[in-house]
Parts: structure tokens; C-alpha cells; sequence
């Protein structure tokens, strides 16, 4: 996806009245190249985000010249969630880049309903190396397989695309079915009347002896 960006002049504090037009204060940085500050709209760069995401290449297009790039990172307003700066990363393409992407589950575990399991999810993302052109948005991990309480869904058994390599042990787990924890409830014991009454009585005693040895000590 192109996504248009113009040379920005305006830096500091000052750059607060260019998010008033929608318009984003950019950083490119990345190999060979001097770093450019830049403006973009921020409704085509909200669009570009929600296509392309975080992980996969964007041609960024400055003064009529493509440079491929990544998100790399974008600042969100703490009170709005509105994007208020954004860093592009250019890549080459004939070097490879590791991303995290996200895990995409896909799927219902049997487990789940047939042995009353609660899947547990222990990784939501995994990082990724690969060539720009082959980055993907997601990696796959399909659920079907998990029929058992205990069963395991490891990085070997994601469904990872061609010219896509994990750069973590295949053996790590992504997702898990654990037993679902039974609470033992307790029977509430019943207090009648003659429960109340004996316990009363014997705070009574408990007072009127008390009271008794304290007169004793007196006297």
C-alpha cells in the first residue's frame, strides 16, 4: 500500500498546531539514509495501519520517491487513543528483518466442550525473521488440534508461511488446555434457636465468673 508524506519544517513545541490540520509528525529513519521529519494525513495513515499493520512493508512516498518501509512504532494521546507521532523504519529488500506479528488463533479446540477445558493462551505474539516481501500480517494457529486436557499447541505446529522463519525454540508453547478448577463448597451449618441460647448462656458464665474472681482480687 503507498502511503503519501510531505517534508516537515516545523519542529518542537510547534508541531502541536499541525495535529489541529490532521495532520501527523513523522520520523524515516533506517539504513543509508539521512533521517526526514514529515507530515502525514492522518486519516490516510489511520487507513494504511488498519490494511497493512505494524508488520508488513508500507512505500512510504516522499517528494515523488518510494522508500519501503515498517511502522515502526506510533504514539497514541493518553486521552483520545488518537495516533500523535508516528517513526518509519526503511528496510532493504534484499535484507532480511525480524517483526513480532500476531498470532491469529482460528478454530475451536474440542477440549473445550467435549472435557470441559479452559484454554490458556501463553503467547499472543512471536517474533519473525524474514524478507520484506515475505512478511506476513499474522501467523496461523489452529486450535482443532487440542481434543484433551493437557494437550499442547507449540510453535512447530503453527502454520508458518513460506520464507517466514520463528526465531524462538519450536518447542515453546502457544497454547494449552488445562482442567477447569472445581471449588469445593462447604455445607453452611445450620443455627437454630437452641444454638443461640447456648451461647449465650455460656458468655453469662464466662462473664459472671469473671466477675467473681475479680471481686475475690479485690478483696
Amino acid at each position: 500500500m503507498d502511503l503519501k508524506a510531505e517534508i516537515r519544517n516545523v519542529l518542537g513545541k510547534k508541531v502541536k498546531a499541525i495535529r489541529k490540520n490532521n495532520q501527523i509528525p513523522a520520523e524515516l529513519y533506517g539504513h543509508g539514509i539521512n533521517n526526514l521529519h514529515l507530515l502525514v494525513n492522518a486519516k490516510d495513515f489511520k487507513k494504511a495501519l488498519k490494511e497493512t499493520g505494524e508488520n508488513t512493508i508500507l512505500n512510504l512516498i516522499v517528494d515523488n520517491k518510494t522508500y519501503p518501509v515498517l511502522i515502526q512504532d506510533v504514539t497514541n494521546d493518553d486521552l483520545t487513543g488518537q495516533p500523535i507521532n508516528i517513526d518509519f523504519y526503511q528496510v532493504r529488500l534484499d535484507e532480511k528483518v525480524k517483526v513480532r506479528v500476531p498470532i491469529e488463533f482460528v478454530g475451536e479446540a474440542p477440549a473445550t466442550k467435549e472435557k470441559n477445558g479452559i484454554l490458556n493462551k501463553t503467547m499472543l505474539d512471536i517474533e519473525i525473521e524474514a524478507f520484506p516481501k515475505d512478511l506476513p500480517r499474522f501467523i496461523e494457529a489452529d486450535l482443532s488440534s487440542l481434543k484433551e486436557i493437557n494437550s499442547t499447541l507449540r510453535v512447530k505446529d503453527l502454520k508458518i508461511p513460506k520464507g517466514v522463519t520463528p526465531t524462538i525454540d519450536p518447542e515453546t508453547t502457544v497454547a494449552t488446555i488445562v482442567e477447569m478448577a472445581v471449588e469445593e463448597e462447604k455445607p453452611e451449618k445450620e443455627i437454630s434457636i437452641e444454638d443461640v441460647k447456648v451461647e449465650a448462656e455460656e458468655k453469662k458464665a464466662e462473664r459472671e465468673k469473671n466477675q467473681e474472681q475479680k471481686e475475690e482480687a479485690e478483696n
